[in-house]
């Protein structure tokens, strides 16, 4: 997204109403207008639109998924129909708010949000927003020399991308390997989706309410990630013993090396961003805070 010819692409209008699929004509008639069209005719109005980079290339996607081997994805720019979706209250509470988000906001309907990488979901996101709001998003960011919380503004544009550079076990598979470095076991593992984060965090509320009822601490956050990334460890891959294995039998280094290595490994972008404090003039790079403000900038 930070490169000028994706720069030049969001400024201009593409194929988004225009795309293959629309009203069909008869030959001699006058062309169809579908009725969002004819709103902004009306109005005199262009919705912004971009075509977006994804940092997968498309490359863990099966044959027959459409964006199997795609380098971008096109998306509609957010309108007061997607401000209704991130209220929705029965969609926050499902933990769906972002799938039927970037579903509105796509331009190829037979795209499934909830089969994308996260890495990948992440890049349509900030896009979206930058339709919808700007490139620029204010946030509190604490120094860690002085402590002083200062208001900075993080130039969206800007994120780099993360591309995928490790060829999968198979083509248009989302199967990678990973040797242990202490057991040496060799795991296969997968990037999480959009539909695994949804699952996850069902878990892990459940989790919490069962530890509330046994009046028990703590969530299992490490091990409930890892078994949803984990396919197979020495081709063993039955889910209870891979369940038993992660648990009980993991060394803690293998655990934080294969985790390191999926974080740093995972297409995406990178949401860092070096800032200037403003009371004691320390620069440095700092994560991008990712609250409600930054899809709802003017939440209260």
């Amino acid at each position: 997204m930070a490169d000028e010819t994706t720069t030049n692409t969001r400024e201009q209008r593409n194929s988004v109403f225009g795309a293959p699929g629309g009203p069909v004509t008869m030959p001699g008639s006058p062309p169809a207008v579908s009725a969002a069209d004819q709103l902004r005719i009306d109005f005199g109005m262009e919705l912004p639109a971009a075509t977006i980079p994804l940092p997968s290339s498309g490359l863990a996607y099966p044959k027959g998924h459409p964006l199997h081997g795609a380098d971008t994805v096109e998306i509609k720019g957010m309108t007061a129909r997607e401000e209704d979706i991130l209220t929705n209250r029965a969609l926050l509470k499902r933990g769906t708010v972002i799938t039927e988000l970037i579903r509105s906001c796509l331009v190829d309907q037979r795209i499934d949000p909830s089969t994308l990488l996260n890495g990948d979901r992440n890049a349509l996101v900030v896009a979206i927003r930058i339709t919808g709001y700007g490139q620029e998003y204010e946030a509190e960011i604490e120094c860690s020399e002085c402590g002083a919380k200062t208001s900075q503004t993080f130039d969206l544009a800007e994120l780099p991308l993360r591309r995928l550079t490790m060829a999968p076990v198979a083509e248009g598979q989302n199967l990678f390997e990973f040797v242990l470095p202490f057991s040496k076991k060799r795991v296969k593992f997968r990037f999480l989706t959009g539909q695994d984060e949804e699952e996850i965090t069902a878990t892990q509320e459940k989790q919490r309410k069962l530890s509330l009822a046994a009046g028990a601490a703590g969530e299992a956050t490490v091990t409930t990630n890892l078994l949803h990334s984990i396919v197979a460890i020495d081709n063993v891959t039955d889910r209870q013993k891979l369940a038993g294995f992660v648990r009980s039998v993991m060394p803690a280094r293998d655990s934080l090396a294969l985790r390191t290595f999926i974080r740093e490994s995972e297409p995406g972008i990178v949401m860092r961003q070096e800032v200037t404090c403003g009371q004691c003039g320390r620069a440095e790079e700092v994560s991008m805070p990712m609250g409600i403000k930054f899809l709802w900038p003017h939440a209260g």
